[in-house]
């Protein structure tokens, strides 16, 4: 089943987030055009990527430009490098409910493992997916955290 923005809002009132959805005039497929499109830095612009370790979907949420580091993700599983696959634009949508490019950092149609790099909680306020190629949820990165349930840990190599 694929969601949208009034599926994401529907969660963020039922988890009671304080946050809102931008309906934007322009889509935001990267992190640069994101930041043009809400006028902010691109730290503040937060990245979901599904990763598939083996046959298991783990969600890893970073700020920015940054490049999860995949030996990170391997170690925290005990696996080699290797088994760590960006998942593949049907799989997101198959696990997530969302496109890639859409994707939030909650409400997904299924539960997720989920690894939020510790530079998130940095500001406070950030830019996610906001269920739409031209949609972004404004939040508080502690609501990512607490309805995400995620593992705060290095995902990035500075």
């Amino acid at each position: 089943m694929k969601l949208g923005a009034a599926d994401l809002q529907a969660y963020m009132q039922a988890q009671d987030i304080a946050g809102e959805i931008l309906h934007l005039s322009v889509p935001t497929p990267t992190v640069e055009a994101a930041a043009q499109a809400v006028n902010t830095r691109p730290e503040q612009i937060v990245k979901s990527i599904l990763f598939m370790v083996d046959e298991e979907p783990v969600l890893a949420i970073t700020c920015g430009t940054a490049y999860v580091e995949r030996r990170v993700i391997a170690d925290l599983f005990g696996v080699g490098k290797k088994r760590i696959k960006l998942a593949d634009p049907a799989n997101v949508l198959d696990v997530s409910g969302y496109e890639v490019g859409a994707m939030p950092p909650f409400g997904h149609s299924k539960p997720l493992t989920t690894l939020l790099d510790r530079r998130v909680l940095e500001s406070a306020e950030v830019f996610a997916g906001g269920g739409a190629e031209n949609a972004l949820v404004r939040l508080s990165p502690q609501d990512i955290l607490r309805v995400s349930k995620a593992r705060v840990m290095d995902l990035v190599v500075v």
